[in-house]
């Protein structure tokens, strides 16, 4: 069986640099990490995870709690998990999904959390000692990462602007006291004013039924040009039907935005212009930032935005362009 001697003498570099690779490889340059990581794949050198985690007390073990529906979201969080876990394999931590109630079940390293709301805040789900990430915007205090929520809104709202359309209408999700819902309101609506538009707002369910309602509600008695900004894409999917419904022509007389850009906005036709977050690449943060935190002891990381993408096809233009 090889040893990490054996692995530094292939690579032509100490043991300790070996050890540095192995247990904090983002001290490590990229060029030290692939020697060594070509050295451990040639002679097939597993590190001993299981004695290093007893001498630093540590269980091996990130958590990641989801405290929203599941089936609201989805596939949502496949991207994001694959993200997460993706980043965890290279350090050799293995993933556990939480529910409220099991979170305090076994032990931990540190903890991943989406779906937090205020009364989450104010019931004391995150009074817990070990490091914590938080999957969205909050003004807690708690570090977190999200994509730009205010960013995503004001691209979506100028592009359809920009496609002529006048009356414009955010539909929001439901939870107006929530940072990202408040960010992406807070973006449609200085994109409307920045051009002299009036902003028009409703708050509903993250479904695309009800969202569907929503839409021939707005559509049945109105022959005028509309384009919906939707803070989902389930509720786009929604909206999309209503305009399906009264024989709106895309692109012309009707436009639909979502947000998030995961799958749901290409299982509709016509396929819908949507705001992409680049859920992979923030899970993959996530990861990053907790192990930074759980190796500096707890510190604070900071938070992060990602930069959000529009990606325009059909429901805004009539032609789908780009799948």
């Amino acid at each position: 069986m090889a040893t990490l001697a054996d692995v530094a003498k292939k690579a032509n570099v100490s043991k300790m640099t070996v050890s540095r690779v192995i247990n904090h490889p983002d001290q490590v340059s990229d060029e030290l990490k692939e020697l060594v990581f070509k050295a451990m794949k040639e002679l097939d050198y597993v590190p001993n995870f299981a004695a290093r985690a007893l001498v630093q007390n540590r269980t091996q073990v990130i958590k990641f709690l989801i405290l929203e529906e599941i089936d609201t979201v989805e596939p949502y969080y496949m991207n994001l998990l694959t993200g997460i876990s993706r980043e965890l394999d290279k350090h050799y931590y293995s993933l556990q999904l939480v529910t409220r109630k099991s979170k305090n079940i076994g032990s931990y390293d540190g903890l991943i959390v989406t779906g937090i709301r205020d009364e989450d805040f104010e019931i004391g789900v995150l009074d817990i000692e070990k490091p914590v990430i938080l999957y969205g915007e909050n003004t807690r205090g708690y570090d977190f990462i999200d994509v730009n929520n205010k960013k995503g809104t004001e691209i979506a709202t100028e592009h359809v602007i920009k496609r002529g359309f006048k009356r414009i209408v955010f539909l929001g999700i439901d939870l107006l006291e929530e940072q990202f819902m408040i960010s992406r309101l807070a973006g449609y609506e200085e994109m409307m004013r920045r051009h002299g538009l009036s902003p028009e707002s409703y708050f509903l369910k993250n479904s695309s039924r009800v969202a569907e309602q929503k839409g021939i509600e707005l559509l049945r008695y109105n022959s005028e040009d509309i384009a919906f900004v939707c803070a989902s894409d389930r509720i786009a999917i929604g909206v999309v039907r209503a305009g399906l419904s009264f024989g709106r022509k895309f692109g012309e007389n009707f436009a639909v935005t979502g947000f998030d850009g995961v799958f749901l906005d290409r299982i509709s036709s016509p396929h819908i212009t949507t705001v992409r977050s680049p859920v992979i690449e923030m899970g993959e943060e996530l990861a990053r930032m907790l192990l930074r935190k759980i190796n500096d002891a707890g510190a604070s990381q900071d938070n992060i935005l990602f930069e959000p993408e529009l990606i325009v096809r059909g429901s805004t233009t009539g032609i789908d362009t780009s799948f």
